[in-house]
This record gives structure tokens, C-alpha cells and sequence, in this order.
């Protein structure tokens, strides 16, 4: 009885340090979500693909179960008054759109930057861009949604072709469709813009990924960008949709977000 209630206080007083560790880890980094550690399934074998595969060469299965460490991700996508802090602290180049005013305002996603800047921004501010395995779970969860906010798509949810503004086609502040949110509570994953991840860009990377915290080939020319832009349709931004492009690109439709490791 006695060897019992030792084993239970060393339980509850383990689950009191992780939980305090954790939230004080929440207050440490603002402005980012946790995402626990556990399984999820990565890819999309359903129909879907099918068509996005003939027409652009890309596949995203087969699904399979992967698991990630605990990480904490951003909630928003990194705005232009964000890198612009950045940009005067070091001296960084300007991005390409930085005076298109479809796309600067202080508060929209910075665009026009390249894999290569956007990883000078995530080192500068103490973190770094995600796996394309850490992104498309914080994306979908655990219970293999479609979309972030679930199975069936909704253009009021997201800035995507589909929904059908007139006029010239923008950018929408960060955190504009409270109810796209991801389960982890992360805005804009899908549409607005397609944002850079860490990874090369392998079609069959899949086929052959660590079940473990994979993190994309070792090497390659193209990077993966996830979750759709504002001028793509809605299947782009399927949790599971992935593209590609070089490292150089600098569309006004590609930003990012970063992650941060938790220390072990």
C-alpha cells in the first residue's frame, strides 16, 4: 500500500512539473502554440490527390503514421512589421514586395522572400522554419482533417481562389478567419499564402521517410511550400497538399512561420 502511494506521488508530481514546464514555456514564447508531442497521419491517399497529382506532378501519399516531439509553432504567419524589425536590426535585404500595396501593409504576411530569407529571420528571432512533417500536424491534428477546421471545405474559412472577391486580389491580415483556425489554434494554414518549410522536395520522400521526426531529404534543389495561396483553389490547401519551388523563388503568394524545439 505504502510502495503505492509513492508510485502515485511521483506520478502526479512528474505531471505537475511537465504541465508547469510546458506553460511556462508558453509565456517565454509569445505568439506561439504548443503542438505535443505523439503520432499523427502525414499524406492524403484519398481522391484528391489523383487530380493534383496529373496535373502538376506532385503526390501527397501514401498516408503514414509519423510521430514528432513536442514543438511550439507560430500561431500567425510572420507580417511585414515583424520582418521589417528584422530588416533594421541587420541590415537584411528588403523583400520583393515590399512596396506593392497589395501586400505591405504592417500587418499582412511579409511575401517575396526567399527560402534563403526566410531562414536568415527565423535564426535572427531564435527559432527556425518547420519540417514539412511539424507544419502538417499542426495544420490538421490527430484525426486526419481535410482541411484545419475539418472535412469539408469552406471558402468563407480561408483566402483562396474560391472566394471570390472582385477587384485586385490581396493578401489578408494575419488571423483573419477566426474560424479557420487549426486545433492547435494556428491561423491562416490554409490559403492567404503557401509558406516555406525546411525540407528538399522529393515526390517519393514518403515512401522511404524515418517514422520519427522525418526531416525531408538530405538534400535536393527545390524546397516544399504547404497550405495554399490566395490566387490557388482549395485543394491546394488541404492539409496534406504539398508543392514545391526553388529556393530562390520570390512570389508575392509564398510567406512563412517558424517553430521552436523544446529543449529536452
Amino acid at each position: 500500500m505504502k510502495s503505492c502511494s509513492i508510485i502515485f506521488f511521483l506520478i502526479f508530481f512528474l505531471g505537475i512539473s511537465s504541465a508547469t514546464e510546458l506553460t511556462a514555456g508558453e509565456e517565454k514564447y509569445p505568439g506561439m502554440v504548443l503542438v505535443p508531442a505523439g503520432e499523427f497521419t502525414m499524406g492524403d491517399s484519398t481522391r484528391y490527390n489523383w487530380t493534383f497529382m496529373l496535373a502538376y506532378n506532385i503526390y501527397d501519399g501514401p498516408e503514414h503514421v509519423v510521430y514528432l516531439d513536442a514543438y511550439y509553432i507560430d500561431k500567425y504567419e510572420v507580417t511585414n512589421e515583424q520582418y521589417q524589425k528584422f530588416v533594421s536590426e541587420t541590415g537584411h535585404c528588403q523583400p520583393r514586395c515590399w512596396n506593392d500595396v497589395r501586400f505591405n501593409r504592417p500587418n499582412q504576411p511579409v511575401v517575396g522572400v526567399t527560402w534563403e530569407d526566410a531562414t536568415a529571420y527565423a535564426q535572427w528571432a531564435g527559432k527556425r522554419l518547420p519540417t514539412e512533417a511539424e507544419w502538417e500536424k499542426a495544420a490538421r491534428g490527430t484525426d486526419k482533417r481535410l482541411w484545419p477546421w475539418g472535412n469539408k471545405f469552406d471558402k468563407t474559412k480561408c483566402n483562396v481562389w474560391e472566394s471570390g472577391e472582385t477587384g485586385p486580389r490581396e493578401t489578408k491580415p494575419v488571423g483573419t478567419f477566426e474560424n479557420g483556425k487549426s486545433p492547435y489554434g494556428c491561423y491562416d494554414m490554409a490559403g492567404n499564402v503557401w509558406e516555406w518549410c525546411a525540407d528538399y522536395y522529393d515526390q517519393k520522400y514518403y515512401y522511404s521517410s524515418p517514422l520519427k521526426n522525418p526531416s525531408g531529404p538530405v538534400d535536393g534543389f527545390q524546397r516544399v511550400i504547404r497550405g495554399g495561396g490566395l490566387l490557388y483553389f482549395g485543394h491546394f490547401a488541404r492539409c496534406a497538399a504539398r508543392y514545391r519551388v526553388p529556393w530562390y523563388a520570390q512570389s508575392p503568394q509564398i510567406g512563412f512561420r517558424c517553430v521552436k524545439s523544446i529543449k529536452k
